[in-house]
């Protein structure tokens, strides 16, 4: 297959004032269709409304800034760098860019660097974060984006210039996400209906999760526990399924993958394929399941159904261990809200897992304050600026919590700051 040409960056620019009050616009080089649909499906069933029972409070979040690319459109994910210190850096994709931004201590937003892919037509889904040794053997962060056209780009900021790029998937790469433990280690889910466990650091496939009882339709989400040792997988097959890394099998093959030069033994590496999930489950949803979070021991998950759920897996409380060809769930709590119906709507949390915010259509941010001995115990609230109207698509937390940033689907990106 021939090789993708490479992502050219975009100089970098000051905010300019567009008009508005604490705004800025950034310049860009292309604009592209969005093929992501308003609405999850024709089959959407009307649920039953039940009473929130989490308390609502006051804000603990406060508008800072926003800022407008003028691709004008959907930006679709966002994730911070929680590996580099005393800086708040994040990215953003959307349309056929890629940016990475600084919140500064003034409130404000400044672009550092933006990445334009030579291919119009492509549409940027997802991105994740990770580090790797440069040549004094510090780290220097790296950032994996993929999205439309089933490419994932590796870009190195100190080098500003994409260094890698993975072809693998049939379709759209939906998800992407960096083991916890092992930063060479990255995830992907894709339209294709599988998932791609991938070494970055010699280029090497090393498993692949689908097939025989893997999904059905898009894999739209997936997550690691805090461990690595496990995958949570969701799509629009309304299933959640479990993938354990911890066998034997697995772990030497990840373990292999490092210590082979892919570019002098092309497709010699032994691939796993992974056709059977640990566990599996179409009952806690009824809908596209698009956003899935490992809470411990717990999961929680969203659907188009105006509900994230918080379950585990087994009959009861006391159940650890998932037990072979039982695929009976418990169902803890469910954290309900308005006017979030379609699909790939994310919901972000901070890096300790005690905060969970979520954007709505009509650009309001849903803020849950987790309360660590009891979820029914949660502290509720709504964030709202009347300029923010559009789709908010994902949400992020820089590391320390104190700062939230919102993505939407008329290219803003929006700051809030948390209360003193």
């Amino acid at each position: 297959m021939k090789a993708p040409a490479a992502p050219t960056i975009i100089e970098e620019i000051d905010l300019i004032d567009s008009g508005d009050d604490d705004c800025g616009s950034l310049a860009s080089s292309s604009t592209a269709n969005t093929s992501r649909s308003a609405t999850p499906t024709n089959r959407s069933r009307k649920l039953k409304k039940r009473k929130a029972s989490s308390k609502v409070v006051k804000p603990p979040y406060k508008y800072s800034f926003h800022l407008k690319e003028d691709h004008n459109q959907p930006i679709f994910g966002a994730q911070f760098h929680h590996g580099i210190k005393n800086k708040n850096i994040f990215a953003s994709v959307g349309s056929n860019r890629i940016s990475v931004y600084e919140c500064l201590p003034n409130g404000q937003i400044t672009l550092l660097q933006s990445y334009s892919d030579p291919d119009t037509d492509e549409i940027y889904y997802t991105c994740a974060w990770s580090t790797e040794p440069d040549e004094s053997k510090t780290s220097r962060p790296i950032l994996a984006a993929g999205g439309l056209r089933g490419v994932i780009r590796v870009f190195c900021l100190k080098m500003q210039t994409c260094t890698k790029h993975f072809i693998g998937h049939g379709h759209a790469i939906n998800e992407l996400k960096f083991h916890p433990k092992l930063a060479h280690i990255l995830l992907s889910g894709s339209k294709d209906h599988s998932l791609r466990l991938w070494n970055i650091k010699t280029g090497i496939c090393v498993a692949i999760f689908g097939g025989v009882e893997g999904h059905r339709d898009e894999v739209l989400g997936a997550d690691f526990d805090l461990k690595g040792g496990k995958i949570i997988s969701c799509g629009m097959d309304h299933s959640l399924k479990l993938w354990r890394l911890d066998k034997p099998g697995i772990k030497e093959a990840i373990t292999n993958s490092s210590n082979i030069d892919y570019t002098k033994n092309y497709g010699l590496f032994p691939t796993i394929k992974e056709h059977f999930p640990d566990f599996s489950t179409r009952d806690i949803h009824r809908n596209y399941v698009d956003c899935v979070f490992w809470l411990g021991d717990y999961i929680l998950s969203k659907s188009c159904e105006n509900s994230i759920v918080c379950w585990k897996i087994g009959s009861n409380m006391e159940e650890t261990e998932v037990k072979p060809k039982d695929n009976r769930t418990t169902i803890i709590h469910r954290f309900n809200f308005k006017e979030c119906d379609i699909w790939f709507v994310r919901f972000g949390m901070d890096y300790w897992r005690r905060i969970m915010a979520l954007g709505s259509q009509n650009g309001k941010v849903f803020i849950w304050e987790l309360d660590p001995t009891d979820v029914n115990l949660t502290k509720c609230s709504t964030l709202s600026h009347q300029k923010c109207t559009s789709t908010i698509r994902q949400t992020a937390f820089s590391r320390d919590a104190q700062i939230l940033i919102c993505i939407c689907d008329d290219g803003s990106i929006w700051r809030w700051d948390k209360v003193l």
